[in-house]
């Protein structure tokens, strides 16, 4: 029950990374508020783990919905403890081929709706006089891969705007940190694999990336969302901490 105590809000809740780490919070004692554009999936989610859990439908692309998030965790559980960001899409094509719409959309939902959410929320947790705040980049952030420039430069970006972050609210108490994670099983990747003409060749070959052999699990990125975000981690900020099964540092 380490998060007994703590308010959790959490942005793209309803499916992947996002759902196990509305779970492992949940699981752990926590209030959690989490979003989602996913209605139908989130407000099931939220029914299943009961009164600790809330739902909001909502969209990192508005601040009027990050806004309505924040009210929420205070009016519901009394403020807000822990920011966990990590909504985000995926859209492919090389640099002169991707279109300004694609490319808009990344930035917008992988980036900027992080600052969204953190201009909402993080004066909640000024008025709690500290806390945590996770970001979910990517090694795409850190290395290259064929084909997904507008996403790669927005986890790029998140690296940069955690270390910046870090620096920024390190005296108001807040901690802020961004974990890198490699090819994890999430409906993300899995809607990759149905648009896909040869699917297994291309889950076969991303297996074989990762020294470890295979792709990871939602829950195993949670883990180290939970770590970093408990006060266990107390003494850690600005670090960008990989989980990607050793994709990064493949010699290949």
């Amino acid at each position: 029950m380490e998060f007994k105590g703590k308010v959790i809000v959490v942005t793209g809740g309803a499916k992947g990374i996002g759902r196990s780490c509305v779970e492992i919070f949940a699981a752990r004692g926590g209030q959690v508020v989490f979003s989602d554009i996913d209605e139908a999936s989130g407000a099931a989610l939220a029914d299943r783990l009961g009164n600790d859990v809330a739902f909001l439908s909502g969209d990192v692309r508005r601040l009027a919905d990050m806004e309505a998030m924040a009210r929420l965790a205070e009016t519901r559980f009394g403020g807000l403890d822990i920011i966990v960001n990590n909504a985000a899409v995926a859209l492919n094509g090389v640099i002169d081929e991707i279109d300004e719409e694609r490319w808009t959309t990344v930035i917008d939902t992988n980036l900027t709706g992080f600052w969204r959410t953190m201009k909402a929320c993080v004066p909640l947790l000024r008025r709690r006089g500290g806390g945590a705040v996770v970001n979910l980049s990517s090694v795409q952030g850190l290395i290259g891969f064929q084909g997904w420039p507008a996403y790669a430069a927005a986890k790029g970006a998140i690296i940069a705007l955690t270390r910046q972050c870090a620096i920024d609210l390190a005296k108001a108490g807040i901690r802020v940190n961004a974990v890198a994670p490699g090819t994890i099983m999430t409906p993300m990747n899995e809607k990759i694999f149905e648009e896909t003409e040869d699917a297994q060749a291309l889950i076969d070959s991303w297996n074989r990336a990762h020294p470890i052999g295979r792709f990871g699990q939602p829950m195993e990125v949670a883990e180290l969302v939970a770590f970093l975000a408990s006060d266990k981690a107390s003494f850690i900020t600005g670090e960008i901490v990989r989980c990607d099964g050793g994709l990064a540092i493949r010699g290949e």
